[in-house]
């Protein structure tokens, strides 16, 4: 067994490094849902003409 990580230790760990990333930016996106961020570039109040000026309406919150 310790032969077979040896012999794939750079593919480890560069799998390992993109899982961290893809946890952060998921774990980032929870966060700032939470906070109220939304995907059409901030608050629900801070979109242009309301939210029906973005491109998300009605998908990236609740009404």
């Amino acid at each position: 067994m310790f032969s077979w990580i040896k012999a794939n230790i750079g593919s480890i760990v560069v799998a390992a490094a993109l899982l961290i990333m893809v946890a952060s930016i998921v774990r980032s996106m929870i966060v700032d849902r939470k906070a109220g961020r939304y995907i059409c570039g901030g608050s629900v109040g801070s979109c242009a003409g309301g939210c029906a000026g973005c491109p998300m309406h009605g998908k990236c919150h609740g009404r």
